[in-house]
């Protein structure tokens, strides 16, 4: 078995599904874990991901001295969970870690339920605390993150609104706790330019309602009606797709090109709108940002974080007319809003880095550690 006192650590992440910004973080940190020397493998789920996924993991399977193991996980509970922690469990006996730090509430809870002696570290991710606790389904699984606290030595949350969450259905934990904030890569902070035929308007993400999407198409319609048409590029998939489709009907300038990567749909628009009914700390923000991407976005979960001094010009999430209000002034005042996606550009270069984030999971695996072996570090 090695230790955490020597200089590399041997780390096993586990997730279920390779998609979204959970598998963006945890290929980040794996690339800042082995960068810096570290012995470094990943369990994941051997039924999602598609081309995309397969594709970012053989790339990242060079420098995993530790492997990848694709191993069949169910997205609710079943009967594939026992087999799923056992396969867990050999992994993790077969690699000796010194860390096994699961993501989400599949990966969280099936890193916790295998480990032995090795560091137990999980990052929710929203995961189990976007149910509603007072749901059947919200009941039987926020006690089920309740009983894992137990068995949880660090908890990593991406923001501090998830941080609160988190205490709110479930408590203070006992374990270890430290807000990382998700980073972005020196490469990504290259600008990017619209494209001479751009559309007005770009929304980049999942298309699904929690995403706003039916607000932003509410807005355009809005603008039309008062005479102000604009036109809109719909960048992605997802389970609503075809409903916003239909509501976006006798809208001529509202486009739907599928998914694209985050830096090629950038140059599709010339202000991108996050509409989000919820988020945590959403990857599409940090990335916007980091492109000098000017953006308007809501007031909800970590976005503010991302914001800082800007936080005031966050819109109301669900609010039609607001945003429909804050499109006709932010295409009326094309400098002014270049000048603020400058001054977010520079504040998340100096506070959200990929870079920072993969010390700062190190520092906390550390501390967890030294705290499980008696020293006196505060819980939080």
């Amino acid at each position: 078995m090695t230790t955490l006192d020597r200089r590399s650590l041997a780390v096993l992440h586990v997730l279920r599904a390779p998609v979204g910004g959970l598998f963006r973080h945890v290929v980040d940190l794996v690339r800042a874990q082995t960068a810096g020397g570290h012995q470094v493998g990943i369990v994941a789920d051997a039924t999602t991901g598609g081309e995309q996924a397969e594709a970012a993991l053989a790339a990242l399977a060079p420098a995993l001295a530790l492997g990848i193991a694709r191993v069949p996980m169910s997205r609710h509970l079943g009967l594939r969970d026992v087999a799923a922690v056992r396969r867990v469990g050999r992994v993790l006996r077969e690699t000796g870690v010194d860390v096994v730090h699961g993501h989400g509430a599949k990966g969280g809870a099936y890193a916790r339920l295998a480990a032995s002696g090795a560091l137990r570290a999980y990052t929710p991710h929203g995961g189990t605390l976007h149910f509603n606790p007072r749901s059947p389904l919200g009941f039987v699984y926020l006690n089920l993150e309740r009983a894992l606290l137990s068995r949880t030595d660090l908890i990593l949350f991406e923001s501090a609104y998830a941080r609160d969450v988190f205490h709110a259905r479930l408590g203070a934990p006992a374990a270890l706790e430290r807000v990382v904030h998700n980073g972005v890569t020196a490469a990504e902070f290259a600008p990017v330019a619209p494209d001479p035929d751009a559309s007005d308007i770009l929304f980049v993400g999942e298309l699904r309602r929690l995403k706003g999407v039916d607000v932003l198409i509410e807005a355009v319609r809005m603008l039309a009606a008062a005479g102000r048409p604009v036109s809109v590029t719909i960048v992605g998939s997802g389970p609503d797709a075809d409903a916003f489709k239909a509501r976006a009907r006798g809208l001529a300038a509202v486009s739907f090109p599928g998914a694209l990567p985050a830096r090629q749909a950038f140059a599709r628009g010339r202000l991108l709108v996050v509409p989000s009914r919820a988020e945590s700390l959403p990857y599409i923000v940090l990335e916007a940002a980091a492109a000098g991407v000017p953006m308007l976005a809501t007031n909800v979960g970590g976005i503010p974080e991302i914001f800082g001094p800007q936080s005031p010009r966050l819109l109301p999430a669900g609010d039609a007319p607001a945003l429909a209000a804050a499109i006709t002034a932010a295409l009326g005042d094309p400098a002014g809003i270049r000048a603020a996606a400058q001054a977010l550009k520079a504040r998340v270069r100096g506070e959200f880095t990929a870079e920072a984030m993969g010390e700062a999971v190190l520092a906390a695996y550390r501390a967890a550690r030294d705290r499980r072996d008696g020293s006196n570090i505060p819980p939080h």
